[in-house]
C-alpha cells in the first residue's frame, strides 16, 4: 500500500472522528511513524495492539485529538513514560510550537524513541532515565498508560510549572483516582472523551498555586 493512500486513509479516520484532517506532509510523517511503531513493536512490545489498523485508529488517532486539546499557550511538554512515543511524537508533529521531551527510562524503548526522532526528522528530546529524575519544570507534562499510574501521576505533578497544565488519557472508570493522586493544586477542565470509545478520555487540569 503507498504512503498516499494509507496517509489518505489516517485523514479519513479523522474526518470521521469529526476532526479536522492533516496536511499532506504531516500525514506522511505520521504514515513513516506508524511503520516504525510496527516494526518495533514486534521486538519491544510496545503496545498490545498489533494491527496496523488498529495502532491507526486507536493510538494515532487518540494522540492527534490530544495534540490539538492542548492549550495555545503551551510551549514546553514532557511525555512521562513515554514507551511507544504516545502521545509525545504525534504531540510533535502536530504542534511544532511545543518543545516536547519523552522520557523513557527503558533502555531499549529509549533507542527506539532516538530512532523516531531521528527518521521523522522532530526536535523532540529523548531523555533516556525515569522521568522524576528531571529538574526542568513544563508547562503541560502528559501520561498515558503508565506502570502504577496513581504513583506517576503523584511524581508528575512536581514536574509541571505552575501555572501549568496535566494531561492525563484514561478512562471514565479511573478518572477520580488519578485526580485525587495529583492533590488539590489542580483546577480540572471537564473530561474529553476521545474518539473511537465510549469510556477513555482525555482530562486536563491546570496547575494553581493554592487550592481553592
Amino acid at each position: 500500500m503507498s504512503t498516499e493512500s494509507t496517509a489518505a486513509r489516517l485523514n479519513d479516520l479523522l474526518q470521521k472522528a469529526g476532526l479536522e484532517p492533516l496536511d499532506e506532509e504531516t500525514a506522511a510523517r505520521f504514515e513513516a511513524y506508524l511503520s516504525l511503531f510496527i516494526r518495533w513493536n514486534s521486538k519491544l512490545n510496545l503496545s498490545s495492539v498489533r494491527e496496523e489498523e488498529g495502532i491507526r485508529s486507536r493510538h494515532i488517532i487518540e494522540s492527534i485529538a490530544v495534540a490539538r486539546s492542548i492549550p495555545d499557550k503551551v510551549t514546553t511538554l514532557l511525555d512521562f513514560g513515554s514507551g511507544g512515543g504516545l502521545p509525545g511524537i504525534p504531540i510533535a508533529l502536530c504542534r511544532p510550537d511545543i518543545s516536547v521531551t519523552l522520557a523513557e527510562s527503558q533502555g531499549k524503548k529509549a533507542a527506539y524513541l532516538q530512532e523516531a526522532v531521528r527518521t521523522l526528522g522532530i526536535s523532540a528530546k529523548v531523555h533516556a532515565d525515569r522521568a522524576e529524575t528531571l529538574h526542568a519544570g513544563f508547562e503541560c507534562v502528559a501520561l498515558r498508560a503508565v506502570e502504577k499510574m496513581p504513583r506517576a501521576v503523584a511524581a508528575a505533578v512536581t514536574l509541571v510549572a505552575s501555572p501549568g497544565w496535566l494531561a492525563l488519557m484514561t478512562t471514565d472508570a479511573d478518572l477520580a483516582e488519578l485526580q485525587a493522586a495529583a492533590g488539590l493544586n489542580f483546577r480540572w477542565d471537564p473530561p474529553i472523551h476521545l474518539p473511537g470509545s465510549d469510556f477513555r478520555v482525555l482530562a486536563l487540569g491546570r496547575k494553581i498555586n493554592s487550592p481553592a
